[in-house]
């Protein structure tokens, strides 16, 4: 069935002042997707915010901690957040330590620590379906254990972080079960010292991980990966990780192996010798996910690409491949070759480049409608493209280290690591009131945005009909017609501009036929009111004004 979807929406207009806007809602164009909300949890404060796409709050959550730096509203409604624990033996970009999970009244339902003198959870924690989470963890190895690996000793500094990928079963209030674990360690391959393990011809074997490939960071640098993502694809069983300081993607079969086998990357064939830096396509991403199915393109591989570096210089693009993956998660590679594919399917940047450049962190997410959704991390601005690249949406982010800032000021520490959309309908904001409150930036400007959050129009003529309300406008009443050519359950409701249900028509079995519904408004006050129809599990809505 064809289905059209369509959003109403006001421009945002602002008037005059004696200051500047220096954050908030800058754009809210018709086609940027309004039928969610958006989540983000500022770098150097403790509040994780959800808010409506016209930068309203709608909920927030507290914590004792900044974030660690991911954060994930749960199907069930819970959230669950990585945690800065301040671990002084690992200070980098992306550090961790602490995962929690907190009910949807921030009370506290789990918190697990990693966090020691020799490894800390960092930059991801994802939950899974089955109520377990994923996450990434740094390793401490010593001088000497580096170079008996056959690290080349004049590319070591005081010691060298390894990675590794754990899948963490919750078993109490603060204990969990590691019940799945890969190691970087365990697949490496080296070809600078004969004597020691892992020695071979590197291009011969791409599962495994270049102990000395020289990445972004400086060559004596700890934080040797710096893996900053990490996603799970349930239909092949496998992991995708983002290794920032090699420029790659990998994924992890974890049917492979004693714990999985790196099955695939893309992004630097450079690292695994069969390439050069004329190939290079990555440049210290982030944020590489699988599309979920039933997006325009799932099952394809989203990247933020940061773009540091970068030939012909710096700036940001969204990358979508498609990988050589068959019905069975089995991965193309032709001997000798790199992996394909050899250019993006499908990338965005700036008509001037350099105008969109995120150095570090930053996410991406494609949306129901086939929009994509933007997270410029290092200057908090959040953006929406649609189908034809064009800007819809922008918001930057109001809040720094002591909290919300006040509009007309330069803001300030207001980094995102990233942030997500959630539909209305997505599960975990069933049950919960979500009312619209102020923006959330001190001293906002006054504005006009306008949504019908949780009303879409679905349109299936086939399956019934629904009619302009007639009179339109009306006052006090007004007659809603349609036309339903199977029996069912039958539902007409009337909403007001926030999607907000005033009062219900109809709920009930209908038989097939037509109906005339009348509709008395006395007891509303003047505006804008939305009618939705249900039936046999379609819908239609249409919007009708009330004038007295």
């Amino acid at each position: 069935m064809k289905k059209l979807i369509l959003i109403f929406v006001s421009i945002v207009i602002f008037p005059l002042n004696l200051f500047p806007q220096t954050m908030g809602l800058f754009q809210h164009s018709i086609g940027s997707n309004d039928d969610g909300y958006v989540m983000f949890a500022p770098m150097s404060y403790t509040k994780t915010y959800l808010m409506d796409k016209c930068g309203k709050e709608v909920h927030s959550w507290t914590s004792t901690y900044r974030p660690g730096l991911s954060a994930y509203l749960q199907s069930d409604g819970n959230l669950l957040r990585a945690c800065n624990g301040n671990n002084s033996a690992f200070n980098a970009g992306g550090r961790g330590g602490v995962i929690q999970r907190y009910d949807w009244n921030s009370n506290l339902l789990w918190s697990y620590t990693i966090s020691d003198a020799n490894q800390c959870q960092h930059h991801d924690a994802r939950p899974l379906e089955n109520g377990n989470v994923l996450t990434i963890v740094w390793v401490k190895k010593t001088v000497a254990e580096a170079i008996a690996a056959g690290r080349n000793p004049a590319t070591l500094g005081t010691a060298l972080w390894t990675e590794k990928i754990i899948e963490l079963h919750p078993t109490g209030a603060t204990t969990a079960d590691i019940v799945w674990e890969w190691n970087v360690w365990d697949n490496l391959i080296q070809d600078f010292d004969a004597s020691k393990p892992n020695y071979g011809v590197v291009a011969d074997h791409p599962e495994k991980i270049n102990l000395n490939f020289a990445g972004t960071g400086a060559a004596s640098d700890a934080d040797w990966l710096h893996i900053n993502s990490v996603d799970f694809n349930p239909e092949f069983n496998q992991v995708m990780i983002s290794a920032h300081d090699f420029s790659e993607i990998w994924i992890i079969d974890r049917d492979l192996g004693t714990n999985g086998k790196l099955v695939y990357r893309w992004g630097n064939p450079l690292v695994y010798n069969r390439g050069t830096s004329a190939n290079q396509k990555l440049f210290s991403q982030h944020n590489a996910t699988w599309i979920p199915a039933g997006y325009k393109n799932q099952g394809k591989i989203l990247i933020f690409n940061n773009g540091l570096n970068r030939p012909g210089g710096n700036y940001s693009t969204v990358d979508i491949i498609s990988s050589p993956v068959d019905a069975l998660g089995n991965y193309t590679l032709n001997a000798g070759m790199s992996f394909a594919p050899d250019s993006a399917f499908w990338s965005y940047k700036d008509s001037v480049p350099s105008n969109f450049f995120g150095m570090n962190i930053s996410g991406v997410q494609e949306l129901n409608n086939g929009n994509f959704l933007v997270c410029n991390g290092p200057s908090g601005t959040f953006f929406e493209i649609d189908s034809l690249k064009r800007k819809v949406w922008k918001y930057i982010n109001p809040v720094g280290s002591a909290g919300p800032q006040i509009q007309g000021s330069t803001p300030t520490q207001n980094t995102v690591f990233r942030n997500s959309f959630y539909r209305t309908g997505y599960s975990g904001l069933n049950g919960h009131t979500l009312i619209p409150g102020n923006p959330i930036e001190l001293n906002p400007l006054s504005y006009t945005c306008n949504l019908i959050t949780g009303i879409k129009n679905e349109i299936a003529v086939r399956d019934f009909n629904l009619y302009q309300n007639y009179p339109n406008p009306f006052n006090p009443a007004t007659n809603i017609k349609f036309d339903i050519p199977n029996s069912g359950n039958v539902s007409l409701k009337i909403y007001d501009q926030l999607g907000n249900e005033m009062t219900s028509l109809v709920d009930g079995f209908k038989n097939a036929g037509s109906y005339n519904i009348s509709f008395n408004a006395s007891e509303l006050p003047s505006g804008v009111y939305f009618y939705k129809l249900n039936t046999n599990g379609n819908s239609n809505a249409k919007k009708m004004l009330l004038i007295k």
